[in-house]
């Protein structure tokens, strides 16, 4: 019961919004508010904060606005497959049959060939690290028994959670008009990760992994850039923009910031950092938020 209060904790603080945010331009004095640049297009950007320790929502814009997940679809893959490992339905080296339509999918992905199989371990790095979209997919029809079954079975288990305005239709967050979530409910499914399955979620922090041998490197900047941040997932497609949750964890301090819709991976995490320092400030606390949108 002590793991569901701070997700029930957040779900009452999200049906408040608590935070005033000004959407204006800069200014050449230092008012006692913070200015973010805030990435563009305005119409695919939203943005959380939450401490995950007490479900308090820090900072918000646009959190319930409905927004492409892209690659962020991939965290449930992931909490599914991490139940299967927890009930023991699977180990981490079950070899998982990579099928023809999972060896199909668009990159970014490992390139299979007909008849190859992936075992559990190394198919949750290559999810984490790659965002190997074929692996998703093998994983969903794994679990799910086609992938359409496995979306069902994701959206199924997004409710429970209590992610009310997120459907999933793939495993691997590419392209699907009903493919829908907000940056409130990608905060709920990053906290739950990490309560849920705190064993596992060491691989949220891996940069890079090692496959037949040759190395993997991934492409989730905020590794080692900011001291604390340990995970979680990058995403991006045309549609969607560049994605991101983030999580934070040091100095007693544990957040979970996630950042939709911005023009580039460089303006993003900028503004994730921004965020983190923002939310760590005691001189920020209860300040306005002085918001800046870059121009097209």
């Amino acid at each position: 019961m002590s793991n569901l209060r701070p997700l029930l904790l957040i779900q009452r603080v999200f049906a408040a919004l608590a935070l005033l945010v000004l959407l204006a331009g800069c200014s050449t004095t230092t008012p006692p508010d913070s200015v973010l640049a805030v990435p563009a297009p305005a119409q695919k950007y939203a943005a959380i904060v939450v401490d995950a320790r007490t479900g308090k929502q820090l900072f918000e814009v646009s959190s319930t606005a409905q927004r492409y997940p892209a690659s962020l679809t991939k965290m449930m893959t992931l909490y599914l497959l991490f139940e299967a490992l927890d009930s023991g339905r699977v180990s981490k080296q079950t070899q998982i049959p990579v099928s023809d339509h999972a060896a199909s999918q668009p990159p970014t992905k490992l390139r299979f060939r007909r008849g190859e199989s992936i075992d559990v371990d190394s198919a949750i790095r290559a999810i984490v690290v790659k965002s190997a979209n074929d692996v998703a997919v093998a994983v969903g029809e794994y679990l799910g028994g086609s992938e359409d079954q496995f979306a069902a079975m994701m959206t199924s288990r997004a409710r429970q959670l209590g992610m009310t305005s997120t459907i999933f239709r793939n495993a691997s967050g590419l392209p699907d008009g009903g493919q829908m979530t907000t940056a409130r409910d990608m905060a709920v499914l990053g906290m739950a990760l990490r309560q849920r399955f705190p064993q596992q979620f060491h691989y949220f922090s891996e940069s890079d992994f090692m496959f037949r041998g040759r190395l993997v490197r991934g492409h989730n900047d905020m590794l080692g850039r900011v001291r604390g941040v340990d995970g979680i997932k990058t995403g991006y497609i045309r549609a969607s923009g560049f994605n991101i949750v983030t999580s934070y964890n040091a100095d007693g301090r544990n957040l979970i910031v996630v950042v939709m819709g911005a023009d580039s991976a460089r303006q993003r995490n900028d503004h994730v950092e921004a965020l983190i320092q923002r939310s760590l400030s005691p001189t920020m606390d209860g300040a306005k938020t002085r918001l800046m949108f870059a121009e097209q």
